[in-house]
């Protein structure tokens, strides 16, 4: 049978996440002790829905579990990042079997910042904690990188997996040939970029999961940039046309929900920022989604729960984390449940 990934919506077994220790991302003590902190409140907050392992580097078990408590797992596993979407596998099934996917890791596209010797290899240590096997890709890409709907639809971003930074010489053609092989997805919508503010340092170069994801089947969450002076009011007014004048797998015109952007548009160094809602967690009967201690986070909470309203929706501040280069989905992965 074919193997598929699951939807974020489906069951899960677990999640999995990383533990930030010292790297350029995180470069003084204090703003490595602000992120350990900000991991452990989002590793708490899905361990109240399901259970969480998170990978911690050698030597520094102590102070996670003091930060984690004592209900989330740690294995000690060689790390140089802490973003388990991105270096961590992408879980598929055949209905029966569980596998996982390994795609090419080479740090967001061999940024200059970037470290990877040991985290190339954290999909394979986390499918041998999870006593999976391994399909191996020979495609550069990255768990935030795609979003399915579970039913043979996949978003990507054209500055990703066509980005001469990862995939050199590879067509679109080849590109959605392997995206399906590996996730047994039939048909890709391509958006044309990600947001602004991450292409900026520590940026993605247009990870799709701060853009837009599915819902359930038909349904699109979209981050909306309503301030005409920010350059995101231009690209998601494009992502909004893209996505409502397609189809997906099964011939569906897609419904969009947009989600407006929070309404401080700048960062602490006076760039752009990327804070989008959209990078939220689907964890068993829980939505986990970021906040920013902003005037929108309460009208993000009320479309997240009409939404999902059979989920509860929990806030934590991911403020920390997009300074670092992303939001709650980039530092989380579902394992499916069979």
């Amino acid at each position: 049978m074919t193997f598929r990934m699951p939807p974020e919506w489906a069951p899960h077994e677990r999640t999995w996440m990383a533990w930030p220790g010292p790297n350029p991302t995180f470069a003084t003590a204090a703003e490595l002790d602000e992120a350990r902190r900000a991991w452990a409140a989002v590793a708490r907050a899905v361990r109240r829905f399901e259970p969480v392992t998170v990978i911690v580097g050698p030597g520094q078990e102590d102070g996670a579990r003091e930060l984690l408590g004592p209900d989330v797992e740690i294995a000690v596993r060689p790390l140089d990042d802490a973003w388990m979407r991105d270096i961590g596998p992408t879980f598929v099934t055949d209905g029966s079997r569980l596998a996982a996917v390994d795609w090419t890791f080479n740090g967001w596209g061999a940024q200059g910042w970037a470290r990877w010797e040991h985290d190339r290899h954290i999909a394979r240590a986390v499918a041998e904690l999870a006593q999976v096997p391994v399909h191996s890709s020979p495609l550069v890409n990255e768990g935030g990188a795609i979003h399915v709907d579970g039913e043979g639809t996949v978003l990507l971003t054209e500055t990703v997996q066509l980005g001469e930074e990862r995939n050199p010489g590879w067509t679109r053609r080849a590109v959605e040939q392997e995206i399906h092989a590996r996730l047994g997805t039939e048909k890709a919508l391509w958006l044309p970029r990600g947001l602004t503010g991450d292409y900026g340092t520590y940026g993605t170069l247009g990870h799709v999961d701060i853009v837009a994801a599915f819902a359930r089947p038909g349904v699109v969450v979209a981050h909306v940039q309503p301030d005409p002076s920010h350059p995101d009011h231009d690209v998601t007014r494009e992502t909004l046309r893209l996505l409502r004048a397609a189809t997906d797998a099964a011939g569906r015109p897609l419904e969009v929900v947009e989600v407006p952007a929070p309404t401080a548009s700048r960062d602490a160094g006076g760039g752009w920022n990327d804070h989008s809602y959209i990078n939220h967690y689907l964890c068993n009967d829980g939505v986990i989604l970021c906040a920013f201690d902003d005037p929108r986070d309460e009208e993000a909470a009320a479309i997240f729960a009409d939404l999902f309203p059979d989920r509860t929706v929990t806030r934590v501040d991911a403020r920390t984390i997009f300074a670092g280069g992303g939001g709650i989905h980039c530092i989380t992965q579902q394992q499916p449940r069979i």
